[in-house]
């Protein structure tokens, strides 16, 4: 199956949070930053309000990016609006990312349970299943927004689904499994991930594989030379520069 997601040809770069330097990360201006350098895919968090709104932001407490006490969850939307970010921004509801960026693909990370089922009913409402993938830590996440979203939603599997991945790679070629792509770092469980025996035979399972968070350009220069077809970094410059480079879009 060819995902509505991946309708780009490889590589391509996806700005993680938005990037560092333009602006505090998942805000507007940071993801306007990231797409003024070309890139086509953004990648964010998502936390569930104490009134059900979903708002773009990685930890479930303030104190780090905000410099505030307390966890978003028990903060309406109204009172976390209010907050001011570094240099004046704010923090940002998923429903206005979506309708600000409507060219943009999102890859969302779902950070809570009780952040799913608004999660589907955003994408939902913004008619965004063909430009949204869902990646999480939290594998019955995922199958929780693929089964009420259908099989055109593009999926990253969480730590179960890429250990079944990665025995498929080598034991089982012929299965097909329901994700879109493998989003993974360059090694796990003590494992390296990015031998180009390992990225073709995980292509032969019908995925592409999306390396995070990678920094360094020559690391970034290094994935893409051994088939990685997409690189996650939060360094969107560089990493904008490198596949200029190559002669590829970001």
């Amino acid at each position: 199956m060819r995902w509505p997601f991946l309708d780009v040809d490889p590589p391509f770069g996806i700005a993680h949070r938005g990037g560092v330097g333009a602006a505090p990360e998942n805000t507007e201006a940071a993801f306007a930053h990231a797409r003024e350098l070309g890139y086509r895919y953004l990648e964010t968090d998502v936390h569930l309000t104490s009134d059900g709104e979903l708002v773009a932001f990685h930890d479930g407490e303030l104190e780090r990016v905000a410099g505030l006490p307390g966890h978003i969850g028990d903060h309406t939307w109204s009172e976390l609006s209010g907050i001011e970010l570094e240099g004046g921004h704010h923090i940002p509801r998923l429903v206005d990312l979506l309708d600000t960026f409507p060219d943009a693909r999102f890859n969302i990370d779902p950070k809570t349970d009780d952040a799913v089922q608004p999660l589907v009913d955003v994408i939902r409402a913004c008619g965004a299943i063909g430009r949204v993938c869902i990646g999480s830590f939290s594998d019955e996440r995922i199958a929780r927004v693929r089964e009420a979203l259908g099989p055109e939603l593009c999926t990253s599997p969480g730590p179960r689904g890429v250990a079944k991945i990665l025995l498929a790679a080598v034991f089982r070629p012929g299965w097909r499994p329901p994700n879109g792509c493998v989003q993974i770092p360059p090694s796990a469980w003590g494992l390296p991930l990015t031998s180009p025996w390992f990225i073709r035979r995980v292509h032969r399972l019908g995925l592409q594989v999306h390396y995070w968070t990678v920094n360094d350009r020559d690391e970034m220069n290094r994935l893409l030379d051994r088939g990685a077809d997409a690189i996650i970094t939060d360094e969107t410059e560089v990493l904008r520069d490198v596949l200029t480079q190559r002669g590829a879009r970001v």
